[in-house]
């Protein structure tokens, strides 16, 4: 007997049906961010009375995909600077680079992210083809 397990077993206190396998609200929307974690910071915020049962999913839904978006562009800019780890600097090129995520993001700072690699026009050298002729418009003439 002691090999042997009965329905009583797995059942809660040996009483009723048989305790099932409890299946979360992300798999069932067949995603990977939390629907009850979102379902209850909705309910928690007081943004509403009442929170309807596809909100959360919809906005979690809407999360995974904003973070698998900055975390593909994150990725290709690591690997094209040779690297294997995302840091905050692959993500600041992703998102800076991208005009979408660059207009959803563009107050926001991001630690250790630093800045675009970026020299105005004006500050190059000038080509040496150009500024040569006399009678040039623009050019500025030491002869009087």
């Amino acid at each position: 007997m002691a090999g042997k397990t009965t329905a009583a077993a797995k059942t809660i206190g040996g009483r009723g049906k048989p305790k099932s396998k409890s299946v979360t609200k992300s798999s069932k929307a067949g995603l990977q961010f939390p629907v009850g974690r979102i379902a209850r910071f909705l309910k928690k915020g007081r943004y509403a009375q009442r929170v309807g049962s596809g909100s959360p999913v919809y906005l979690s839904a809407v999360l995974e995909y904003l973070a698998a978006e900055v975390l593909e562009l994150a990725g290709n800019a690591a690997r094209d600077n040779k690297k294997t780890r995302i840091v905050p600097r692959h993500i600041q090129l992703a998102v800076r680079n991208d005009e979408e995520l660059g207009k959803l993001l563009g107050s926001v700072t991001i630690a250790n992210g630093g800045v675009l690699p970026n020299i105005h026009r004006n500050l190059l050298p000038k080509n040496p083809g150009e500024g040569k002729g006399k009678g040039e418009i623009g050019s500025v003439s030491q002869e009087f």
